[in-house]
């Protein structure tokens, strides 16, 4: 199957109508930023709406978190109150997908982010958007895991447990039903 290129104009306008309605209902995220002026830089990039539609599309509930006024870069992530449903009991990247020999996942969070046009949350941007609300209550999310923890056969993960952000570590070909990852999308 063909993997699509751009949204058609229904696609992109449900789209755009769902984001639009997210952001106002929660202007605690980006209270300083305008709807208007995101929303003209989304439809210049096709490419971009296509992966927030793969957000949506598999539980993520993206929102825009960060302006960076340097770059004049806007930063969604997902912010599903638990991981998103559709991302959930993946390994932590091709490596760990191969490695395993019986009872495999069906794929992998690197290898999907990938193929969304998204990129894992950091330990530090994870971090940040719990400062936004308590995400992960009862599901964690493998956030982008440094070389060195790689090389030894690890990935990290987070949730919000017990009013405190813990971050954790697994085998990387480990996976579970409660366990996805979350992404983000800068435009």
């Amino acid at each position: 199957m063909k993997k699509k290129s751009t949204l058609n104009k229904d696609e992109t306008n449900g789209l755009m109508t769902i984001l639009q309605e997210r952001f106002e209902k929660n202007r605690h995220r980006h209270a300083t930023m305008e709807w208007s002026k995101i929303a003209e830089k989304l439809l210049k990039h096709p490419n971009k709406l296509l992966a927030l539609h793969a957000m949506e599309a598999t539980g993520g509930e993206p929102d825009v978190l960060w302006y960076n006024k340097d770059t004049h870069e806007y930063t969604f992530v997902d912010c599903a109150t638990e991981s998103p449903i559709g991302r959930r009991s993946l390994c932590y990247d091709e490596a760990a997908l191969n490695a395993r020999k019986e009872n495999k996942p069906k794929g992998s969070a690197q290898g999907m982010s990938n193929n969304m046009g998204i990129e894992l949350l950091n330990e530090e941007q994870y971090r940040a958007l719990q400062q936004l609300g308590h995400f992960d209550l009862k599901t964690s999310s493998w956030l982008y895991t440094p070389e060195k923890i790689r090389k030894l056969g690890g990935a990290i993960f987070g949730d919000f447990r017990f009013d405190t952000v813990f971050i954790y570590h697994n085998g990387a070909e480990s996976y579970y039903a409660a366990r996805g990852f979350r992404g983000f999308l800068i435009i």
